[in-house]
């Protein structure tokens, strides 16, 4: 399918990348031991990768493998080391735990009570549906303003809100506004990404509830007509996969093809 708006033009990339969530990660090399020091603020699993573009540390830091830290956890690594030069370490992040059970709920659909909205794009859409990243998403039909709802119970580990625009190619992609949601009990992640600039109502660190307004709907990113893009997400080892979804309401994800309307 092609995504069509009047006047649709591509704007000009931001000059300012943003992150969803902040965290802390440090290291010192003295007296022949190496310190690194890793502080996790959110409420979900966060996994480490540390790295360096040194090649004579390759075998060292490797050692390391990935450090998963809980929720609120902190951890601290100290490893004799004998080097002649400085040592540089690099930090890579993801969010959510490989080794935890994944218990698939159904979600509430992603919009307030007595609203009803056509689907534009469900699962393996040709537009943006197809990456293992967002293979299950489903784009509703929000216009810019419409009130965007967490779908289950959980905490906000992640926000972006300052872009302004979007644009009809895929360098758009890392520029939308959006919300991630853990969901604890059952491991998964949910997104709900084009939000207008400014219209997230909730921060990382946030506790929400099913059916709670968490934003407001735009187009920001790589979409050129005004929706909302909902993923449930599960951790991989690159990072999230997207997954199915079916719905409190008796929708099923996979039922949800163009053009369909759904009422919650």
């Amino acid at each position: 399918m092609v995504f069509t708006i009047g006047c649709s033009k591509n704007h000009q990339l931001p000059k300012e990348k943003y992150f969803q969530f902040n965290y802390s990660a440090n290291y010192s090399y003295t007296d022949d031991t190496l310190k690194v020091v890793v502080k996790n603020p959110l409420n979900c699993p966060l996994r480490i990768l540390i790295s360096s573009p040194d090649k004579s540390l390759t075998d060292i830091v490797a050692k390391f493998g990935t450090l998963t830290l809980k929720e609120k956890r902190d951890t601290i690594i100290k490893y004799y080391l004998k080097v002649q030069e400085e040592v540089i370490l690099k930090f890579n992040s993801e969010i959510g735990d490989l080794n935890k059970e994944i218990i698939k709920e159904k979600f509430s659909l992603p919009f307030p009570k007595n609203r009803s909205y056509k689907i534009i794009q469900g699962y393996n859409g040709s537009h943006s549906h197809n990456t293992d990243y967002s293979r299950y998403a489903i784009d509703f039909s929000l216009k810019i303003n419409d009130t965007v709802c967490s779908a289950a119970d959980g905490y906000v580990v992640g926000v972006i809100k300052d872009y302004e625009l979007g644009g009809s190619t895929e360098d758009w992609v890392d520029y939308s506004n959006y919300i991630t949601i853990y969901h604890p009990r059952s491991g998964l992640f949910t997104q709900y990404v084009h939000l207008i600039k400014n219209g997230s109502f909730v921060k990382v660190g946030d506790t929400v509830r099913k059916r709670q307004p968490i934003g407001l709907s735009g187009m920001t990113g790589y979409t050129t007509v005004p929706h909302l893009h909902f993923n449930v997400l599960i951790p991989d080892k690159e990072g999230l996969e997207s997954t199915d979804i079916e719905f409190e309401e008796g929708y099923r994800g996979t039922d949800l093809t163009e053009n369909t309307t759904v009422k919650n």
